[in-house]
């Protein structure tokens, strides 16, 4: 299980205005929520940061927030944050990749 503390490391990492972070992840025994994705990609148009949701695979249910604190308390998992049901949260791969193997790109080897 990955701490929310850590989550907000990954969050926190410097994209250098190139890279991205995509999380795909569900929530535990809710199918409306089985694939979803979060990440930080830089906004070319206002040239900053941007922390997204995208909650379904058409895009309809996308959202944006210009730091990882709004996007983390946005209620948007039936009037809930993914700070509040963290506990349920699966994460599935990190930029396509295992969850675990990639974590360390992001925070350090040494980090839990």
């Amino acid at each position: 299980m990955i701490t929310f503390d850590v989550m907000k490391k990954i969050m926190a990492f410097d994209i250098q205005r190139k890279y991205c972070v995509e999380i795909l992840f569900s929530i535990d025994d809710n199918d409306k929520f089985s694939h979803c994705w979060m990440g930080k990609s830089f906004d070319d148009e206002t040239e900053c940061d941007v922390y997204w949701f995208g909650l379904t695979p058409d895009g309809k249910n996308a959202f944006a927030y210009p730091t990882f604190e709004e996007l983390s308390s946005a209620k948007v998992f039936d009037k809930k944050s993914l700070f509040e049901i963290w506990d349920s949260v699966i994460l599935m791969e990190i930029d396509g990749c295992n969850p675990m193997e990639r974590i360390c790109n992001y925070i350090g080897e040494n980090d839990d």
